[in-house]
């Protein structure tokens, strides 16, 4: 069996799991809701408050779908009872961000302001104090669109080796490079 895949799924107060006969999972609760197509041939079952995914055979397919399936059923499980939330940092003089509804207006450095569109899912909060970088926050159920979110964010300007300077995640190490040595000979 999958070590991940093997492993029960608690169900949280206050969410609610329906699986249809199609293998769509639907999961609701206080923060949103989620809907998953699972592949025909994983079974999920609901019993009680917990969920229980199993596969038919040992195939590799199998195996790694079984794995797959129970990972993403759980981040939705997790997502809409307690929401996932990224904050990045904008390290650089003058970098600047603020939220417009659902429109961000970044200053990176560039001759021009840049503007990015969010989805509705997810929620964008900005903080500018003096003496600190501005902080980014965004708030979602849905792991993989906050992911993919940040990452979009992150590609604007990422992070240089060498002063730091770019948009990177709070609580990220990055890797630094010493720069040119005066003198070598």
């Amino acid at each position: 069996m999958s070590r991940i895949g093997k492993l029960p799924i608690e169900i949280p107060a206050g969410v609610k799991v329906t699986v249809s006969d199609a293998n769509l999972v639907t999961v609701k609760g206080p923060k949103g809701e989620l809907s998953q197509l699972v592949d025909r041939d994983i079974k999920v079952a609901v019993e009680e408050n917990v969920l229980h995914v199993t596969r038919p055979t040992d195939q590799q397919r199998h195996r790694s779908l079984h794995g797959l399936y129970r990972s993403l059923i759980n981040n939705m499980v997790v997502g809409v009872s307690n929401g996932y939330e990224v904050k990045m940092e904008l390290v650089g003089v003058g970098y600047r961000a603020e939220a417009q509804g659902q429109v961000v207006d970044l200053v990176l450095g560039y001759s021009h302001h840049t503007y990015l569109q969010l989805p509705n899912e997810v929620k964008i909060e900005t903080v500018t104090d003096k003496r600190s970088n501005p902080i980014i926050t965004l708030r979602s159920c849905d792991k993989q669109l906050i992911g993919q979110v940040s990452a979009k964010i992150r590609s604007l300007r990422k992070p240089e080796p060498y002063k730091g300077k770019g948009i990177k995640f709070v609580g990220e190490q990055l890797r630094r490079k010493a720069g040119k040595s005066a003198g070598v000979k």
